[in-house]
């Protein structure tokens, strides 16, 4: 991050937040004893900043600008890619993934669920979460993340892992990325696999945790940078509740794994929690 200009003290900044991240310029804004210090992730992107900060000052509309779309070309795209190289790296294994099992089908399923799985008598045979770990296959506690058995579940979640970790990576670190990336992973299917469920797979226990992560920074501490719209949260919150019900397996949405959902949503709560805890104290 590179510190570019003071903003008023108590200003209200929210609407400029906005703007940069339609723009998908990284940024930060930290309190300071004079005034409030905005920060960015690529100084390359500086002019296009300086000119949205200029129309806020003087209260014009923030719109995306023709202009400023076409500037998005392949190189500003293979740029933003290297600022959030986890995140990338997330959507890209999840995408190889996919398209090895249209390869290797089910030896490669079965490599990557949380306890390895065969056939016995006809009949599927599910090992031990313990002794597979001791056994050195320590992978698997976080493999089934990147597991997902359609293209709606696949796109839909690398998605929100876009949305999220990209604001997550350009103001706290690469880091911090890989650190959710492995609480949450882990938190939600080892949730996931005490419920007695096996064969499951996918990010949205990630991605929950990564919604739960911004939403309690942007709320705690406005000036971090982070946003989420209110209604976005309450739609995802909403889709969560609603897959839990037996509405849900009436309309073809069966077989959810709601517990990895929880279980992430509980790990970005506390990572939420302890992060923007630290800010405020740091203030």
């Amino acid at each position: 991050m590179h510190p570019v200009m003071l903003l008023p003290d108590h200003a209200d900044t929210s609407e400029l937040r906005q703007a940069l991240w339609r723009h998908r310029i990284g940024h930060r804004i930290t309190d300071e004893a004079d005034g409030q210090l905005l920060w960015i992730a690529d100084p390359r992107q500086y002019e296009e900043l300086k000119a949205l900060v200029e129309q806020w000052r003087r209260g014009e509309p923030l719109k995306l600008q023709q202009s400023a779309k076409r500037a998005h070309n392949m190189t500003s795209s293979w740029a933003s890619l290297k600022q959030v190289p986890v995140t990338a790296l997330m959507i890209a294994i999840s995408l190889m993934v996919f398209a090895l099992i249209g390869v290797f089908g089910d030896q490669l399923i079965v490599t990557l669920t949380i306890v390895p799985i065969g056939i016995s008598s006809g009949e599927l045979v599910f090992g031990n979460l313990i002794q597979t770990l001791s056994s050195g296959q320590v992978w698997r506690l976080l493999s089934p993340a990147f597991l997902h058995f359609g293209w709606m579940h696949l796109i839909f979640n690398l998605m929100w892992v876009w949305y999220f970790g990209r604001q997550i990576e350009a103001l706290q670190g690469s880091r911090t990325m890989l650190l959710l990336l492995f609480l949450a992973g882990i938190g939600a299917n080892v949730a996931q696999y005490l419920t007695g469920t096996v064969l499951f797979g996918g990010m949205s226990g990630v991605v929950y945790a990564l919604l739960a992560h911004v939403w309690l920074m942007s709320r705690r501490v406005p000036q971090s940078g982070f946003f989420v719209p209110q209604m976005l949260v309450v739609f995802m919150l909403g889709w969560m509740v609603f897959t839990m019900t037996d509405m849900a397996g009436s309309v073809g949405f069966g077989n959810v794994a709601n517990e990895a959902h929880l279980g992430g949503l509980l790990v970005g709560l506390v990572t939420g929690w302890y992060y923007s805890s630290r800010r405020l104290k740091n203030r």
